[in-house]
């Protein structure tokens, strides 16, 4: 047990490290080729902090255990719905989601983050299901790049005025490039890590898989986000944070998602474990949408109650998987 402690804990680390470096090669070089605010908010962003439950899912359904997998997407959009946003608020000002855009897209990313747990009602995320969820990533995709007009700022645009060198741009676009090739290596060693040791651990305390998805790896994954948003937040780019926010549950509900169940189909044949997900990502959802459609922005005061939904999911799954409160 020592030896799969001490691999999980590593494998952790190394993609908690690996996908932060990704988020911060990605923004170096979106700085260098001047992608616009849009590219880097809503899909570019979205999609590299989507990789670790990309290539965990990947893992999870090459070994069998695509419910890993499930219990990790459900798990990370709670997280990203309400702990995410919560600190976007804390650490900078009150998130603003001003413009048709982002309205639109907020009652996409609630509908689309339901989605699976519909599919999944037969007990089964098959084939079929999987190419409808990748059908929506496609026709969101082509929706929000007809839109790009809405975005015509540069990201960042006032870190390129402060580096002088030409030379040294290039450099440091090469290098992001590299590091970029690195970190994707990084973690798919780290995913390998971590699924084999959550299920030894599964095995070991007879613990549901989908159980150490939704709560341990639906955090770690959002760990890179959540260094994104803290970051954004500093400076005040609330449509970056909300476009990165919406644009990841997007994408892990429908790309990682539809590759995972393609890979190998997702039978969940007992929900208990996920009742309790289920409710909370609905409450959460739905809370989002009100606060940020109402007075088109969520506030401090709304952030906390957004908070406080995460710790009471939280402290449910505990008690309900320990016996203490039973469904």
């Amino acid at each position: 047990m020592p030896f799969y402690l001490i691999i999980l804990a590593l494998s952790g680390l190394l993609l908690l490290w690996s996908a932060g470096w990704l988020v911060t090669s990605v923004t170096q070089i979106a700085r260098y080729l001047r992608w616009r605010e849009f590219s880097i908010a809503f899909f570019v962003m979205a999609i590299i902090s989507s990789f670790p439950n990309l290539f965990l899912g990947i893992t999870a359904a090459l070994q069998g255990i695509p419910e890993l997998s499930f219990g990790d997407i459900v798990g990370n959009s709670i997280v990203d719905l309400t702990l995410v946003a919560a600190l976007a608020v804390f650490f900078g000002q009150e998130l603003r989601g001003e413009g048709p855009l982002i309205q639109k897209s907020a009652l996409i990313t609630i509908t689309v983050a339901i989605l699976p747990l519909l599919l999944i009602l037969d007990k089964e995320l098959g084939r079929g299901d999987a190419i409808v969820l990748l059908l929506v990533f496609l026709f969101y995709t082509l929706w929000l790049f007809s839109k790009r007009k809405d975005y015509t700022h540069v990201f960042d645009h006032t870190a390129l005025r402060q580096t002088v060198e030409p030379v040294i741009r290039f450099r440091t676009f090469l290098a992001s490039i590299f590091k970029i090739t690195i970190g994707i290596i990084l973690l798919l060693a780290a995913a390998q890590g971590i699924v084999q040791s959550v299920l030894y651990f599964a095995q070991a305390f007879q613990l549901p898989l989908a159980i150490i998805g939704i709560l341990v790896l639906g955090l770690g994954n959002a760990l890179p986000e959540i260094y994104f948003t803290i970051a954004s937040a500093r400076k005040g780019n609330s449509r970056i944070i909300l476009g990165e926010l919406m644009g990841s549950v997007i994408i892990m509900a429908t790309l990682v998602l539809g590759i995972v169940a393609l890979i190998h189909p997702i039978q969940i044949d007992d929900f208990s474990p996920f009742a309790l997900a289920r409710f909370f990502l609905i409450i959460s959802a739905l809370f989002f949408l009100i606060f940020l459609r109402t007075e088109r922005k969520i506030t401090r005061k709304e952030g906390a109650f957004l908070l406080f939904l995460y710790f009471a999911f939280v402290a449910g799954e505990i008690l309900v998987n320990t016996g203490a409160l039973s469904l």
